[in-house]
């Protein structure tokens, strides 16, 4: 138990960490990330190379952290993830496998993956309301925007949630699917109007970091520098020094979401292991 303890601990640590630099800087170092992954892994070798238990323990760490690394990727590249989130996701692989048994472990991870999907719906919601009601105005005349641009497949869309609707009545669950359908298209919506008058900054190129995000394609000499979901490269950030301004797009800082889940994760392991096991 000691050491699933340690573990804990330092994932509350790093995380903590990387929630502070996350929300001061909207970036989280691959040092911070590529720390708690070796320190995880390696707190679990030296473990298991002094205990008489075999290197179950280790392994398991291993095992979590592969199956992290494969659903990180799957988010970060499904641009659900920033760059620095998906690592975050795959030090926490290596730190939540807190028992020898896979079965076990698994539970964890499911349990942990509902907690975290849960837990960032509910801040996403908080934090778009937040970002609107701080510029409504600026909110509703782009949504209109957006609603003009996108009318055709906003109202097909809603057509289709209404036809679902109606066979609901020989299936309950195709009616909820058909109210999935109707409401999709506002929360669609809200979220590119949100993205595009909220998280649009205008900043110095002195002031840029490695990864942040080009808002358009930027014309420097005869070279243009594509928007991407990489990021920009340094090599990028030092051709960009003779602009005056650039705009860049800013995410919703993840981080808090990792922290809450795996506090939560924690909470129910020591009141209820039972549900686990």
């Amino acid at each position: 138990m000691y050491e699933i303890i340690f573990l804990i601990c330092l994932a509350i640590i790093w995380i903590s960490f990387a929630v502070v630099q996350d929300l001061r800087k909207r970036e989280i170092a691959n040092w911070l990330n590529f720390s708690l992954i070796i320190f995880a892994i390696g707190f679990r070798f030296f473990y298991c190379l002094f205990s008489e238990q075999g290197f179950g323990f280790f392994y398991q760490g291993l095992i979590g952290f592969g199956i992290f690394f494969v659903l990180g990727n799957l988010l970060y590249y499904g641009r659900m993830f920033a760059g620095g989130d998906a690592k975050l996701f795959f030090a926490l692989g290596a730190v939540l496998p807190f028992s020898i048994i896979f079965a076990v472990n698994l539970n964890i991870f499911i349990l942990f993956l509902f907690l975290f999907l849960f837990a960032g719906g509910v801040y996403g919601l908080f934090s778009a309301g937040f970002l609107i009601s701080k510029n409504f105005k600026k909110f509703k005349k782009e949504f209109s925007k957006q609603f003009k641009h996108n009318k055709k497949l906003f109202l097909f869309t809603i057509f289709l949630g209404l036809i679902f609707m109606l066979f609901g009545f020989v299936n309950f669950f195709i009616f909820y699917f058909g109210i999935l359908f109707f409401i999709f298209p506002y929360l669609y919506l809200c979220a590119k109007s949100v993205d595009e008058v909220c998280m649009i900054k205008k900043i110095s190129p002195k002031n840029l970091t490695q990864g942040d995000w080009l808002y358009k394609d930027v014309k420097v000499g005869n070279k243009i520098i594509k928007k991407n979901w990489d990021g920009l490269t340094k090599k990028e950030i030092k051709l960009l020094q003779i602009k005056k301004n650039v705009l860049i797009r800013q995410g919703i800082p993840f981080s808090p979401v990792f922290l809450v889940s795996f506090l939560v994760l924690v909470y129910v392991w020591f009141k209820h292991t039972s549900i686990l096991i």
